[in-house]
């Protein structure tokens, strides 16, 4: 399908229909990704501040056949907010859509529009003390839209699930313009196919999230961290089984780290404190939120002793204070940092099947070790089984040496995840960056399923095209 640039008569057409100051010239920060491999284009940006208006923004795009790319926080790290080649698109910014709509703490709901910062949703679930538990690292930057879009997952999802989970309703404009009013506050409505989940995780490719009803929770009455030093992945695991067995859905954190992570944090952010003298080679954070009643450093304490009677781990600090709380998720929140500092040959996002990951782990190691003198720091939210499996140069060496092999290291690590029933994109999405990964390693009849829907909702193929489903 031929889409049109953004071009002058296209401009005014949006600004005789829209107020003053919705328009603005690209900025460069709209136009760039964290990881700065990839670079986008865009002929306007667009930032409306009601539903209203992204209707009829998105109405005139399809009219005339331009592109719509619709941008959030910007935090994505797979280029779904960047669209680098063809004509000129219009990004949609939500940035001035930050209203927090309604809170029914009775509900345990709260309503906010897609601009709205993830660490201010967090906030105003605080303040009637609630609790909304999607958390991350870029979350003082990413906006609940762009959660919503790529159903972002973070250290939460062992005990509340994906973005996906914590969704009631939405309300979104489709292809054409229209609204979608489905912002409702239920948990049961059995009422035909749920439009809501169809649009989260769909990255813009099928309309604009604007606003969403979401799932708040109790704060859980008492609070427990730790960091534990396990003999392996697989006694980490088998923590894990321990943990849950003892507290149950109280567990809400259980991340994996590994030596390198650490000794890579230690050089490039000394001053993260971190809580070994001697650099581990593998350990866990672990959080537990418990009910009334219960000391979260007596059950911490008796986790690590029974842990340690069954070989499990080795060492173990149990923080005495929030402070110190605070300074461990530190330490595992610095780990990409520091990984952005070193500069990886590859980056990845998977996931396998719990009960595999520390045979993954294993062979992974062994397949990179066989392609040359490469650094390995493998961490992430394992409770979930969703491992960040990041590739670096030897010490002493460049990533500039080994760009030309990233594509074979990924390569060959997607067909070991794929060979062993995971996902190549556990929690970051498609986007661009993963389209051909999708083509490789999707269930054909699902992505026949999924060209047949892009098709019937946006026929014209204006909404963020080439993300996701190759254009």
């Amino acid at each position: 399908m031929t889409l049109n640039s953004v071009d002058a008569a296209f401009e005014a057409l949006l600004a005789a229909h829209l107020p003053d100051g919705v328009l603005r010239a690209p900025a460069a920060r709209y136009l760039e990704e964290p990881r700065g491999r990839w670079h986008g284009q865009a002929g306007l940006v667009a930032a409306p501040r009601a539903v209203e208006e992204v209707s009829t923004i998105v109405s005139l795009a399809a009219q005339a056949r331009v592109a719509v790319v619709p941008y959030g926080g910007g935090t994505g790290l797979v280029a779904g907010q960047v669209m680098p080649e063809g004509p000129a698109p219009l990004l949609l910014s939500l940035e001035r859509m930050r209203s927090i709509r309604a809170v029914y703490p009775e509900e345990n709901v709260l309503i906010c529009e897609a601009g709205c910062i993830l660490a201010d949703v967090q906030q105003a679930a605080a303040e009637v003390d609630r609790l909304f538990p999607l958390s991350l690292a870029a979350e003082g930057t990413a906006t609940l839209g762009g959660n919503l879009a790529t159903n972002a997952g973070g250290t939460g999802v062992l005990r509340y699930g994906n973005t996906r989970d914590l969704c009631l309703g939405l309300e979104a404009v489709l292809p054409d313009g229209r609204i979608w009013h489905g912002l409702k506050r239920l948990r049961k409505d059995n009422t035909g196919y749920d439009l809501r989940h169809l649009l989260i995780g769909s990255e813009g490719t099928l309309g604009v999230i604007t606003a969403a009803s979401l799932k708040l929770s109790s704060r859980p009455a008492h609070m427990g961290t730790a960091i534990f030093v396990v003999r392996s992945p697989r006694a980490a695991l088998a923590l894990l089984a321990l943990a849950r067995s003892h507290l149950g859905e109280m567990v809400s954190a259980f991340e994996l780290m590994a030596g390198q992570g650490l000794a890579f944090l230690q050089q490039t952010v000394p001053e993260v404190r971190q809580p070994f003298a001697e650099v581990p080679a593998w350990s866990v954070l672990i959080e537990v939120g418990l009910t009334r009643g219960l000391d979260p450093q007596e059950v911490l304490a008796g986790l690590f002793e029974e842990a340690a009677e069954q070989g499990l781990v080795v060492d173990g600090v149990i923080a005495q204070s929030a402070a110190q709380a605070a300074d461990f998720w530190s330490v595992r929140e610095h780990i990409p940092e520091a990984n952005r500092r070193i500069g990886s040959v590859s980056s990845h996002d998977m996931s396998v099947p719990l009960g595999v990951l520390p045979e993954f782990i294993a062979r992974a190691d062994d397949l990179i070790a066989g392609m040359g003198d490469f650094r390995v720091n493998c961490f992430g939210h394992v409770g979930d089984g969703n491992l960040h499996y990041n590739v670096f140069p030897a010490a002493g060496h460049g990533v500039a040496e080994h760009a030309a092999r990233r594509g074979e290291v990924q390569r060959a690590l997607h067909d070991l995840v794929d060979e062993m029933g995971g996902s190549v994109s556990a929690e970051h999405g498609i986007g661009r960056l993963k389209v051909e990964d999708l083509e490789r390693y999707g269930d054909p009849t699902k992505l026949a399923a999924m060209r047949a829907i892009k098709s019937v909702l946006d026929p014209h193929s204006i909404m963020n095209p080439g993300a996701v489903l190759r254009g």
